[in-house]
């Protein structure tokens, strides 16, 4: 008997955008792996879902990959959720089903529910082209970063990336920098109570966070070039 491994979207902030199905499928699981504990045991008590919770993130070791495929291959039925939107986007969960597939192959499904993704949801509201988009993730934070943004510049359609608090003032001077002053959408907290969308050059967002605020997780637009 195959496992089945669901891959669940889970809500980026606002608990009203969990799907009915992404609910009974997190209640029918057997285990829920997560990137935190904390947060998801947070995200479940919301839905009265009682489950047990397995830790899994970008630090988990070979063992714990081991056990999920052991797992699996006993025929149990776990979820994968992420502590906000899509898991496998730029995220760890990519690896697991990875891993996942090459140990099982075709003796395990791999079943996708669907649900938010910030950078689908900041797409959506750009008003750029998004019938062809280069997505990047998140910029290295230390070596490679002047390489990251070079590779924009050989890319002519909508490109979209993340960045944290603590680097997204440093990332907006180097885009400006590389780049020049291109038009770009920068979503700050997409669906959370500070949500808040800034458009325009380079120069004015810097300008708008400087006088706003640059707390919280952020996606980036890079209109055409």
């Amino acid at each position: 008997m195959s496992g089945r491994l669901y891959v669940v979207a889970t809500p980026l902030g606002n608990l009203q955008d969990m799907s009915e199905r992404a609910k009974t499928t997190l209640a029918s699981a057997e285990k829920i792996l997560c990137e935190d504990t904390r947060v998801t045991a947070h995200l479940l008590h919301a839905y009265d879902i009682h489950v047990p919770l397995i830790s899994y993130h970008q630090h988990s070791s070979l063992l714990r990959e081991k056990e999920i495929v052991d797992w699996l291959r006993q025929g149990q039925t776990i979820a994968l959720v992420t502590d906000a939107g899509t898991p496998g986007i730029s995220d760890p969960g990519g690896k697991l089903i990875q891993s996942v597939l090459h140990a099982l192959g075709k003796d395990v499904e791999i079943i996708p529910i669907p649900g938010p993704c910030a950078a689908i949801t900041a797409l959506s509201v750009s008003g750029f082209p998004t019938n062809h988009f280069l997505f990047l993730g998140f910029p290295p934070q230390k070596n490679g970063r002047k390489k990251y943004f070079e590779q924009i510049l050989l890319h002519p359609e909508t490109v979209v990336c993340y960045e944290s608090t603590h680097r997204i003032i440093k990332t907006l001077e180097q885009l400006k920098k590389i780049l020049g002053d291109r038009s770009l959408l920068v979503a700050r907290e997409l669906t959370k109570m500070y949500e808040t969308l800034y458009r325009g050059t380079t120069t004015e967002i810097l300008d708008q966070l400087t006088h706003t605020s640059n707390k919280g997780e952020f996606v980036i637009v890079i209109g055409p070039s």
